[in-house]
């Protein structure tokens, strides 16, 4: 006999570990208020939310970190024949610099965007 084409539904299904979980909802409808709203919505909201906080030396600094060790990191994989010393002395230079280049810029941008708000209520 010829096997059928469908495949059985079954109503749970199990994993590896041995735990069934429901296929989809098998419950009682949810509430308006357990019912979650757009993600869309809430990620633009923490979005502008981020953005109407003024900026901080400790975010410029802890950017600047990530930058100065990748600016490291790249100067030692292209000058691998060079020594160690003035590679590290350039990576705390960059370090140096880009801690008030990026609280300025943010300021900055910080600044521009708050005008901006403010002459739209206007």
């Amino acid at each position: 006999m010829a096997p059928t084409k469908k495949k059985r539904q079954t109503k749970h299904r199990g994993d590896a570990t041995g735990r069934v979980t429901a296929r989809g909802r098998t419950g009682r409808k949810p509430t308006a208020e357990e019912r979650k709203g757009s993600t869309r919505d809430d990620a633009r909201a923490r979005r502008l939310a981020r953005l109407d906080q003024p900026p901080t030396w400790r975010a410029a600094l802890n950017r600047a970190l990530v930058a100065a060790g990748l600016f490291l990191v790249l100067m030692l994989v292209f000058f691998k024949d060079q020594q160690l010393g003035p590679k590290v002395g350039i990576a705390v230079f960059m370090l140096a610099v880009y801690v008030p280049m990026g609280y300025y810029t943010d300021l900055f941008v910080y600044r521009r965007r708050q005008a901006k708000k403010q002459q739209d209520r206007q």
